[in-house]
């Protein structure tokens, strides 16, 4: 392996690394604060707050379950899945390799939550005028900000490739 190798995959895991961490920071500061005071009800300003809520399911507590095996099967899937993005880590070429790396880094981080407490802790609450998203944290974050910037690369690159063979 030639030092260049060595030095993208050090800069690609560092990536990786630096957003799973964001994540257990922010998660073990919410846990922390709610084993001293009870609970975590935190208003930041008018249309956003942090609470705990503890997530079963998958992004945004989407297919919540409580049947283990039904959770246990969307574990397995979201291993599956973090090994296929590390296969599009590996075979990607272009600018698109770090969408991939934060999205990984956010989805390493709540799977480890999965695995350690059986459930992921959300904490993010956005609201407006008594409308409420879906709770969520900082590995949600990561990897809805690396699916977007996916889908949008893919729809300007596709354009782009279309219009330079009709020219």
């Amino acid at each position: 392996m030639n030092s260049l190798n060595l030095k993208k995959i050090t800069f690609n895991l560092s990536i990786v690394i630096l957003v799973f961490l964001l994540d257990r920071i922010s998660k073990i500061y919410i846990l922390n604060f709610a084993e001293a005071n009870g609970n975590v009800d935190i208003y930041l300003n008018s249309f956003t707050n942090l609470i705990l809520v503890w997530n079963t399911g998958i992004g945004f507590g989407l297919l919540s379950f409580e049947q283990s095996l039904i959770y246990n099967l969307i574990t397995l899937l979201i291993l599956i899945i973090n090994l296929i993005i590390i296969y599009f880590i590996i075979k990607t070429k272009d600018y698109r390799v770090y969408f991939f790396l934060i999205i990984l880094g956010g989805s390493l981080g709540n799977l480890f939550d999965r695995v350690y407490y059986s459930a992921v802790p959300d904490f993010i609450d956005i609201n407006y005028q008594g409308f409420h998203w879906f709770v969520f944290n900082i590995a949600d974050i990561f990897i809805s900000l690396g699916i977007i910037c996916l889908i949008t690369s893919e729809l300007f690159l596709k354009k782009e490739s279309i219009n330079k063979t009709n020219e």
